[in-house]
């Protein structure tokens, strides 16, 4: 039931972890939520892996998360005669709004927006920056342009325009019936690409009124400008370092990584670093040396999880990744600076007195000490709460909620179980110390700290803290 780490690991479902067997073989390994990527299968491919997680999940008697990530807005080039065409530096080049297909001096560019978008001087990147672009002069119609960096162009290849924010939703017409599709069938959350501002997210949280959560993919330079107001209006974030790395000078994307973790921690959301992070164990068995560091850089951070992409998608051995990543996870987890390296950058609790119980759970904890911090939850923000202090404890999150036990398994620390609804206060020690001994986590002799709020039903509240010392009599029913 109870994972010995804290930080997550999301592992992506492909054709290399289709079958019951490989996806089994993946949360054993270590997975504990399950990307489904939209921008590849079907709506029937994507609704029978559910429904193998979901077997899975009651096999195992674990709540295991899942989300759709939608693909957003893609920005290419259209088609060339001959398939591609060769851009030597210092050449004019022109892209248009035109059909005909492109050579050496044009190629067509189907998205208005982006012309709209142009003035003199703006760079656009092409094929994940292999190719760089200066625009000379542009109208609504085309965009003259001289070539910085050359080489090869091929069809479709994409387009990206450093710190130009686009006239255009981050929500396309397949993304809004993949995100109807995938709210139909239970999915618990859903990733929203092309974020550029809080707007964005505010359209896409009304699209899903309140059926799932919300995560915003951080993968444009104006989204990270627009940080703090993006965060605020989400559920959970995503450093999608992709895209980033792109379009923004690579050198700048650790840093940005930190000020995202660390904004995403300070307001209490989960965030989750992405792309890229085993990524030479598509093929081979072992990780280089600087893909093992890059993981434990974001444990160190305090990321509340990992995510893996290509490696489990369609690499050769998934579950092989994924036990990697919980190794150095561990490893990381058990080094001595991992705690001081949390410590010092501690988040200052808010002045409520939710906050208050929650960082007075986590110092309590250290003073007992604590085998496990038990919160009761109805809506999942109790839990979250506990988790924002990185406390040295498990936490046991306890909710009458599937949905919200589910949503919880992308959370630093937690163990999400699910319970019967209490109507009685006094129940609630007894309902904890049976869990926590069930979940392995503590034992007679051991110490607990449980918070909760009260009235009982009503989310969001978080105004009880109580210690408790299991006895000798009390044992796993």
């Amino acid at each position: 039931m109870h994972r010995s780490r804290q930080t997550k690991i999301v592992a992506t479902i492909g054709p290399s972890s289709t079958s019951e067997e490989q996806l089994a073989e993946l949360f054993h390994a270590g997975a504990d939520v399950f990307r489904f990527n939209f921008s590849h299968g079907t709506h029937v491919e994507h609704a029978e892996r559910l429904k193998v997680v979901r077997s899975i999940e009651a096999r195992v008697g674990r709540p295991i998360g899942v989300f759709a990530d939608l693909q957003g807005p893609k920005l290419r080039v259209g088609e060339f005669a001959e398939g591609k065409a060769h851009l030597k530096a210092g050449d004019r080049f022109r892209l248009d709004l035109f059909d005909e297909p492109g050579n050496g001096e044009r190629a067509p560019l189907h998205h208005p927006e982006i012309f709209a978008a142009l003035e003199p001087g703006t760079a656009l990147l092409l094929d994940d920056g292999k190719l760089k672009l200066e625009v000379i002069k542009c109208c609504p119609e085309f965009a003259d342009t001289k070539v910085i960096v050359g080489g090869t162009l091929s069809n479709h290849k994409g387009v990206n325009l450093p710190g130009v924010v686009l006239d255009v939703s981050p929500l396309t017409e397949k993304d809004r019936h993949d995100l109807e599709f995938a709210l139909s069938i239970g999915f618990d959350a859903i990733a929203l690409s092309f974020v550029q501002r809080p707007e964005d997210v505010e359209e896409a949280r009304g699209l899903i009124a309140g059926r799932a959560r919300l995560i915003a993919k951080l993968e444009r330079p104006s989204a990270v400008e627009q940080l703090n107001d993006i965060v605020h209006v989400t559920d959970a974030v995503m450093v999608a370092r992709g895209d980033l790395g792109v379009e923004l000078p690579p050198e700048t994307v650790p840093a940005i990584q930190k000020r995202i973790i660390r904004a995403s921690r300070q307001a209490g959301r989960p965030v989750v670093v992405a792309t890229q992070m085993l990524d030479s164990m598509i093929s081979s068995l072992m990780p280089t040396r600087a893909e093992a560091s890059d993981v434990a850089t974001a444990v160190y951070d305090g990321a509340d999880a990992v995510m893996l992409s290509a490696e489990t998608a369609v690499g050769d051995h998934p579950a092989r990744v994924a036990g990697m990543m919980d190794r150095i996870i561990h490893h990381t987890e058990g080094d001595p600076l991992y705690r001081d390296t949390l410590n010092a950058g501690k988040i200052r609790p808010a002045a409520t007195m939710a906050d208050t119980i929650t960082e007075s759970a986590s110092q309590a904890r250290e003073t007992l000490p604590a085998a496990a911090i038990v919160t009761f939850t109805s809506s999942g923000s109790t839990a979250v709460r506990a988790a924002r202090t990185r406390p040295m404890a498990p936490i046991l999150a306890l909710t009458p909620s599937l949905r919200v036990a589910r949503e919880l398994t992308l959370v630093w620390g937690i163990t999400a179980i699910q319970v019967a609804e209490l109507d009685d206060y006094e129940d609630m020690e007894t309902v904890a110390v049976r869990n926590a001994i069930k979940a392995d986590v503590a034992g007679p002799g051991d110490n607990l700290v449980i918070t909760a709020g009260l009235p009982l039903h009503v989310a969001g509240v978080t105004n009880i803290m109580r210690l408790v010392r299991i006895g000798s009599e009390d044992r796993d029913p």
